[in-house]
């Protein structure tokens, strides 16, 4: 009977040496017993608090941006148990994701969040103005078929963002913590949690079956394999008390050397963006900036917007952003997965980044829903390899065009690509199926990879076209110089396109299957 009396002493020996051995880092110390004693008691509580993590959390959510809060949002309203951490929780001031297409207010619908663009001063928008050399069109979206309040919202971002928190926040299954995600907890090729760091400088590790990395595009947990291109930068102002040419519209001028946008994001402010290519800016400092500003774009602005424009300049509040491009390119790896900007970016022209967010969430949340228990990561992890394959559809139309429109709207020392330019302003000046195809498939409304493609041939060959038609009175010295043009229109067409198609994967965004899901018990 006393032998089972030293065993019990001997093993309560040890786990009290291995307490304080976690704590102390097998230091030497001159600490009294009594702060021995403190110092495993804590050790032991935070143990117990890292059981209770993993035992009281289904997924935890790094970032609580856009794609982060309504992630957190809806696994949340079905009954998931969500830890999110994020960075700031302060109202976020950014100068992009401030216009959401009518295809991303449907998933927002879609998800209980369509009331997150209300309070917020959102602006409704209906479509866009294109302007060229002096000329203009209107482009409406497509929206006969939909509910009267279906259209964009336009709006600043950091109050979009606010709202989305606070709804994810009222439900008692989703805790919102303040803290820097540094690493994956990774155990044989397989993320157990996050380490991160509170607030107050505390670094503490929670675990889940499932990590789910939204962070954005400055994201430091995706792999260094994914390949992150910054074609141009973005410089944004703030015109105050002034009215767009054309209401409720977003304003695209096809302007020397890049697009500039103008689109109103409350009821007394339109945002300007000014994209410059490359990463190389003028010096705002030294006041390089606002003499190109006012030199170079003000003089391609609309008529009307000139004083608030220069006044703008004037104002100084000039701020920059470079626009990040990164197809989507997934490693699968069991307890972990990537959403929103940190997996996937388009150059921000066509303002499809929220709609292409919102919409994977739809499609993660309907996988996700048979799974009762995530406790069996890799059965998790390769059913859940289908997500990037259902989400092509959306996501790639999206992409492609983003990346295509911005090559063909920018001025270029090719006559070809020039060309190009303005065969395609005309082709959408034409109205009926030749603007209401396009402006369905950037605004997110009829989102079909093979029509993409197929408008945007139908721009070259139209190019063509009015090159060589009408034929017999073109002088014949002409004849051969023009037919030369329309040939590299379409080469330029295919160089273009086809590498952004390739990046986006060819057969997942032309022939999406339904991979084979694993059948997963219910429990």
């Amino acid at each position: 009977m006393e032998y089972q009396y030293i065993i019990g002493g001997i093993l309560a020996f040890i786990l009290g040496f291995v307490l304080w051995h976690r704590s102390t880092g097998m230091k030497k110390t001159k600490e009294s017993r009594e702060n021995v004693r403190d110092e495993v008691v804590k050790s032991s509580e935070q143990v117990l608090c890292q059981s209770e993590n993993a035992t009281n959390t289904d997924i935890i959510i790094v970032g609580a941006g856009v794609a982060g809060s309504a992630l957190a949002y809806t696994l949340g309203k079905d009954g998931r148990r969500v830890h999110v951490i994020e960075r700031d929780l302060t109202l976020p001031d950014r100068i992009v994701g401030e216009l959401l297409q009518p295809g991303g207010y449907l998933k927002l619908i879609e998800l209980g969040l369509e009331d997150c663009v209300e309070e917020i001063d959102a602006q409704q928008v209906f479509g866009y103005a294109l302007y060229k050399n002096g000329k203009s069109t209107k482009l409406s979206y497509p929206l006969q078929n939909f509910d009267q309040d279906v259209a964009g919202r336009s709006f600043h971002n950091g109050r979009f963002i606010q709202r989305m928190r606070e709804k994810a926040a009222s439900l008692p299954n989703v805790r919102l913590e303040e803290g820097t995600v540094t690493s994956l907890l990774e155990v044989e090729g397989t993320v157990k949690g996050v380490q991160y760091k509170t607030k107050i400088g505390q670094e503490l590790t929670t675990y889940a079956p499932l990590t789910i990395v939204c962070d954005g595009c400055f994201s430091n947990l995706r792999r260094s394999l994914c390949k992150v291109d910054i074609p141009s930068c973005f410089v944004a102002l703030i015109l105050e008390n002034c009215e767009l040419p054309y209401p409720n519209h977003g304003h695209v001028i096809l302007a020397d050397p890049s697009p500039i946008l103008f689109y109103r994001i409350s009821s007394s402010e339109i945002r300007c963006l000014v994209d410059i290519p490359g990463q190389k800016l003028p010096s705002i400092s030294n006041g390089e900036m606002a003499n190109y500003l006012k030199t170079v774009v003000a003089p391609q602005t609309p008529q009307e917007l000139h004083d608030a424009f220069d006044f703008a300049i004037n104002k100084g509040n000039i701020r920059t952003m470079p626009n990040r491009s990164m197809p989507a390119a997934p490693y699968p790896t069991p307890g972990a997965l990537l959403l929103g900007d940190a997996f996937n970016m388009r150059h921000p022209l066509t303002g499809g980044g929220m709609t292409v967010a919102l919409s994977d969430i739809v499609v993660l949340r309907n996988l996700l829903r048979p799974f009762h228990d995530l406790s069996n990561v890799y059965s998790l992890c390769k059913y859940l390899e289908s997500f990037y394959t259902l989400r092509k559809p959306v996501a790639s139309t999206i992409n492609t065009l983003a990346g295509a429109l911005y090559k063909v709207f920018s001025a270029s020392t090719d006559p070809a690509r020039n060309e190009m330019r303005e065969a395609c302003f005309d082709y959408l000046t034409l109205g009926g199926v030749f603007s209401n195809g396009p402006i369905a498939l950037l605004s997110g409304l009829n989102p079909r990879p093979l029509k993409l493609v197929l408008h945007f041939f139908a721009v070259a060959i139209y190019g063509i076209s009015r090159l060589i038609v009408p034929f017999p009175s073109i002088p014949r010295m002409w004849i051969g110089a023009r037919m030369w043009i329309g040939a590299r229109m379409i080469s330029v067409a295919l160089r273009i396109i086809f590498p952004i198609i390739k990046a986006e994967g060819v057969q997942q965004m032309f022939f999406p299957t339904m991979l084979t899901h694993y059948r997963c018990q219910v429990v």
